[in-house]
């Protein structure tokens, strides 16, 4: 139930994003669902993976270079979607990844909290 709910939380957020920013397009709230499931597909499948091959620059960086690798998997997941889910470069993927993360931060510390 919680993966469904951060995937609903995470389309919010894209919209959200996108109606902030020119350079970030979502065409609908069904494009951003299925990007934020894509997103969360490739956190499960690619992520790990990239974390293996940039270990030592992800150490030397003291896991700042997480955010990057998020942010490349963001932008495999604008790749994979087509048309209906646009980001214009690395740099707006980036701050995508760094708006999403402090959004998630606070409602998992909020709302998602357990009693």
């Amino acid at each position: 139930m919680k993966w469904v709910l951060g995937i609903f939380i995470n389309a919010v957020l894209f919209i959200a994003i996108a109606g902030y920013f020119e350079s970030f397009y979502v065409s609908s709230f069904g494009a951003a669902l299925g990007a934020s499931f894509m997103l969360s597909i490739l956190n499960i499948l690619v992520r790990p993976i990239l974390i293996i091959f940039t270990l030592p620059v992800t150490i030397l960086t003291l896991g700042l270079f997480l955010i990057v690798i998020n942010a490349i998997t963001l932008m495999l997941t604008e790749a994979l979607m087509g048309s209906s889910f646009e980001i214009s470069g690395f740099g707006m993927a980036l701050l995508t990844v760094l708006i999403m993360s402090l959004a998630n931060l606070i409602l998992q510390n909020t709302l998602l909290k357990k009693n």
